[in-house]
């Protein structure tokens, strides 16, 4: 791909944050994470992700706010939202809004990596 894939993380847990940061950094992917959505979002303003992986539920803007905000601004960024509390209308309000894709905790690094990669490609033909 050329440049480095740049990731932003969003999740209100701080061992999550970690272990994607950790992960994605071993792959050689750059990464910068959040636990707070304002903090987040604010970033957003100031540089370009080429990935977005968000937690839906967080005190403050949820995930699908995050991914409305995206869409709205024109961000050239995927959004991946991740969850442990999927249910079919979630799925339909993020899929609805534009997420690249939606996906229940416990998942696999591997397939998350995967999506990453997909989602990156998709937001570099687009800028």
């Amino acid at each position: 791909m050329g440049k480095k894939i740049e990731v932003l993380v969003l999740d209100d847990e701080a061992i999550v944050c970690e272990r994607l940061e950790d992960y994605f950094k071993k792959k050689d992917i750059a990464v910068e994470s959040f636990m707070d959505p304002l903090q987040a979002l604010k970033r957003l303003k100031e540089k370009t992700f080429d990935v977005i992986i968000t937690d839906i539920k967080m005190k403050g803007p949820t995930g699908i706010d995050v991914l409305v905000t995206v869409k709205k601004e024109g961000y050239n960024s995927e959004v991946i939202i991740i969850t442990g509390y999927g249910s079919f209308e979630t799925y339909r309000e993020a899929e609805f809004v534009g997420a690249y894709e939606f996906i229940s905790k416990p998942f696999q690094m591997s397939r998350l990596y995967n999506l990453v990669i997909k989602a990156a490609k998709k937001a570099r033909k687009h800028s």
